[in-house]
């Protein structure tokens, strides 16, 4: 297990500079894989035994100008295409996208703002403060298994702003809307993994989505086809005649049609299947048209009308190629990424980030709408580049997360069946296949120094050993 991490880290070798960076890379993400608790940086220092000095390098690592968040993302995903067993369908990989809301209360943390929810979770606040990331995943594994293998993350509002300080030629402006931006990192994935499907949920199904999809497939070449749900009371057009009648332009669109009312008014047209749904065989009926959609856009798309028991859902593709029975098989994957978002937060810790700069205008909790954001006050080009520099490291730790969640995803896939001791913990539904990223973190928490002990020659060995706390031989020390 060790060989293995320690072959995959030594790709990342080329997105740093410098040597030491690099080395202090392999530390935070092995830390964030095994750590105990999810208190910053300090636990990555407590569970592998550092030097107590190495808590401020470590702090430093994530402003460090020997790496770039992009050559991180780029690297990632290319490991992720040779080494994962990704999930293809009609020979395209299967991607997953969405927004992850996580509060924030520092009053001088970059890109806190004030966030709805929605939610019928009554322990959630209807309003809350913090950060709106946008995440992408990528299906792999087995069909006994199937994981959301995160990709990258990043803060997609209330950061227009500091990311129109850079110039030009350092990196491009982030004033598109959280929709727009999530169609772009889908295409940014797909460049690398190759023509994919991306499944969102229903808050994306939206002109501005669809229209930025249909310029980046026309600009890039790389086919990238959508896969979300449409709302309940969505309308649609039927397609214009093909010859018109008498004179003037050709209509864009035929008859309107409430898509609610396809329920009652085709259902005898509908028809029985038996699709597998959240790892259960489930028997539904639906119906399966192809009409526009979208005012003023008029984009043909493949609507999926399925009612399975007393639950009504539309589901949608840009691709009209899709079996219905696909679509409503693939949409019902689309919830992989919620666990690999629980998985993050309660087992990697991967938002317990605390980085916070002086030179951010206090947050105001009571400012209006109408007035003037205090981030546009800031003029003076160092308090500008610390503040980038801050938001930078908050993005940098929640991308060595998502490596950290993917390399223990592969460690589960690749290992479940070839090392017993990752069944032993005690679990009231054990899996009978493959473990979770728990399960595996327990284990590498348990065992990491005995791999240490029996691999001493590896580079993932010598790295943290040069860092760790030489032992005392003093009485205090002993009777410790």
């Amino acid at each position: 297990m060790l060989p293995y991490l320690d072959k995959i880290m030594q790709e990342f070798r080329s997105c740093f500079s410098k040597q030491a960076a690099f080395h202090w890379f392999v530390i935070v993400v092995l830390g964030l894989m095994l750590r105990s608790d999810a208190l910053g940086v300090s636990s990555i220092v407590r569970d592998l035994a550092l030097h107590p000095r190495s808590y401020e390098t470590l702090i430093h690592f994530f402003r460090s100008s020997a790496w770039t968040l992009d050559a991180l993302r780029v690297t990632w995903l290319r490991v992720v295409r040779k080494t994962a067993p990704l999930m293809t369908v009609h020979d395209r990989v299967v991607l997953v996208g969405d927004g992850m809301k996580q509060a924030k209360e520092g009053r001088r943390m970059p890109g806190v703002k004030k966030m709805h929810q929605e939610s019928e979770n009554v322990s959630k606040g209807e309003y809350i403060f913090g950060h709106l990331f946008g995440a992408v995943g990528v299906l792999a594994g087995i069909s006994a298994k199937w994981f959301c293998l995160p990709l990258f993350m990043n803060l997609q509002d209330g950061v227009k702003t500091i990311w129109n300080w850079k110039t030009a030629a350092e990196s491009e402006t982030r004033s598109d809307s959280h929709v727009v931006q999530m169609i772009e990192q889908g295409f940014a994935a797909a460049k690398v993994l190759g023509s994919a499907l991306f499944l969102l949920d229903r808050y994306f199904l939206s002109v501005p989505a669809l229209t930025r999809w249909k310029q980046a497939q026309a600009a890039s070449g790389i086919r990238l086809d959508l896969v979300t749900k449409a709302k309940i009371n969505a309308t649609a057009y039927e397609f214009p005649e093909a010859k018109k009648q008498g004179r003037g332009r050709p209509p864009k669109k035929g008859a309107k049609i409430k898509l609610k009312e396809l329920f009652q008014t085709h259902a005898d047209s509908f028809q029985m299947a038996e699709v597998m749904l959240y790892g259960k065989q489930e028997t539904l009926s639906y119906l399966c048209l192809n009409l526009l959609w979208g005012q003023k856009l008029y984009q043909p798309l493949r609507f999926v009308l399925v009612r399975r028991g007393e639950q009504l859902s539309i589901l949608v593709s840009t691709d009209l190629t899709l079996a219905a029975t696909e679509i409503i098989e693939l949409y019902g994957y689309r919830f992989k990424i919620e666990c690999t978002f629980r998985e993050m937060k309660q087992v990697i810790g991967a938002f317990g980030y605390r980085f916070w700069s002086k030179s951010m205008p206090k947050l105001n909790r009571y400012q209006r709408k109408s007035d003037t954001p205090l981030i546009e006050q800031v003029k003076n080009e160092q308090d500008q580049k610390r503040i980038r520099q801050t938001l930078e490291a908050i993005e940098g730790f929640v991308m060595c997360s998502c490596i950290a969640t993917g390399l223990l995803q592969l460690i589960a896939l690749t290992f479940s069946t070839r090392t017993s001791g990752l069944f032993w913990r005690y679990l009231r539904t054990p899996s009978r296949t493959i473990v979770s990223e728990a399960t595996v973190v327990v284990y590498l928490r348990k065992m990491i120094f005995r791999l240490f002990a029996q691999y001493p020659s590896l580079s993932i060995t010598e790295i943290i050993r040069s860092k760790q706390d030489e032992p005392r031989n003093d009485a205090d020390s002993l009777a410790s």
